[in-house]
């Protein structure tokens, strides 16, 4: 749990999410490869490649022949306030606050009341071209106040937030023109007109932390989706070699859709998997057929004082294991649910059942948008959390380990099908 407590506290953004990835994989002997140069893969060959610094995809080429793919997809974006370009508001009176606009399905009132900063991604004019910079401002830097319960005496009776009203954070008073764009500045290591473009988001300064009177519950920003995240990537990280290349991906805008190069509605996935294949002279559709992805992306826990809203027949505990995600809106079938029912049974790992209430809509999730572009066996699965787009989640502390295990187990695995018949073994 402190490993997942770490690896949250240096991703305060999709960006330094997947650049964290990124060093974890070099310190261990990954080639990043490029997009746009040729790709000289050897078996054996230990490899990541990178989309717009958001989205990553890490694999293997096993030393020998190999059928197929087992692919793991998670996404780094979280619901939350994004910066606008021309961020600074002046007034009223002397405050000075910057104008965001929602990112994603975010639940407003968690952000209210806390100290907040930014994070995210500069474009800087150098000597050599454009270059990016990761910014994470490491100061108490930005407040959204609430509104007193004298001059709003309905905020207890549910209240309709206005995102350019309500939603605004305060900066300070009586600044200079230009305070933000300079405080991002010395954060990025340059000047403020070195600046050409941003990608910025607010974030919370508070760290994750363990909680509860027997510890069983963890607590931070972005359990959704960097929990389910972290776990695959360990679990593809520890695993033994197999007769299959393991593929970790992480992608990026879920929460809006998927709809860009670096999302699940892009090419990234495909356009990786294509590449490997021909590289060994494979082909790409029957090199799908044997295989298997799990589409990674947190579920909903049976809340403790709205249990009326999970199905009747379908709630999830925390601490009890993974969640098959079922619905309309996943890629999950009996097949792929019965494949890592199996898989979560050989490594010792409880594993659990999510519905929506049938009068309620879900959200969608990476498996049945990737499958419009990479045909393949699919399971929507997720870790059960309390809180979902909150500035501030909840998941149980063991169930990090479980997709850890389970993970582990499936990226050391070949799956076939055959006539109805599926395999999933080493």
């Amino acid at each position: 749990m402190t490993e997942l407590l770490d690896f949250l506290s240096r991703s305060p953004s999709r960006y330094h999410a997947a650049a964290n990835l990124a060093e974890e994989l070099e310190r261990n002997g990954y080639t990043r490869l490029y997009e746009g140069a040729d790709w000289a893969l050897a078996p054996g060959g230990r490899y990541y490649v990178t989309r717009n610094g958001s989205a990553l995809a890490a694999f293997r080429i096993p030393g020998g022949d190999f059928s197929g793919f087992m692919i793991s997809a998670s996404h780094s974006d979280a619901p939350c306030l994004r910066v606008k370009e021309n961020a600074e508001l002046a007034g009223p009176e002397s405050y000075v606050r910057l104008n965001v606009e929602k990112y994603g399905g975010m639940l407003c009132a968690p952000w209210m009341d806390r100290p907040l900063t930014v994070a995210g991604r500069v474009l800087v004019q150098t000597a050599d071209g454009v270059e990016t910079r990761l910014v994470y401002v490491d100061r108490d830097l930005l407040l959204i106040p609430s509104v007193a319960i004298h001059m709003n005496r309905k905020a207890n009776d549910g209240y309709s937030y206005d995102p350019k009203t309500d939603m605004v954070p305060l900066m300070g008073l009586g600044l200079e023109k230009g305070s933000f764009r300079a405080v991002v500045a010395q954060a990025a290591g340059c000047e403020a007109g070195d600046i050409l473009g941003t990608d910025l988001f607010l974030c919370l300064r508070q760290k994750g932390l363990v909680w509860g009177a027997e510890d069983q519950f963890v607590s931070a920003p972005m359990l959704d989706d960097l929990q389910c995240a972290y776990g695959c990537f360990r679990g593809f990280m520890e695993a033994e070699e197999a007769a299959s290349v393991p593929v970790f991906a992480l992608l990026d805008n879920e929460e809006v859709g998927s709809l860009t190069k670096q999302g699940a509605d892009g090419t990234f996935l495909a356009d990786v998997a294509e590449r490997i294949c021909a590289a060994f002279g494979k082909n790409r559709a029957q090199a799908m057929a044997h295989s298997f992805m799990v589409s990674a992306d947190n579920a909903h826990a049976v809340h403790p004082n709205h249990p009326e809203y999970a199905d009747a027949t379908h709630r999830p505990a925390m601490n009890g294991g993974p969640v098959i995600k079922h619905g309309v809106r996943y890629a999950t079938d009996g097949a792929s649910q019965a494949v890592f029912t199996a898989l979560c049974r050989r490594a010792d790992v409880p594993v659990q059942q999510f519905s929506n209430r049938s009068d309620m809509a879900g959200g969608s999730t990476l498996g049945n948008i990737s499958n419009s572009h990479l045909s393949l066996n699919t399971v929507d699965i997720g870790l059960p959390q309390l809180a979902m787009h909150s500035c501030f989640e909840t998941a149980g502390v063991k169930d990090t380990q479980y997709l850890i295990q389970v993970m582990t187990l499936f990226y050391g695995s070949v799956f076939r099908e055959e006539a109805g018949r599926f395999f999933l073994g080493a």
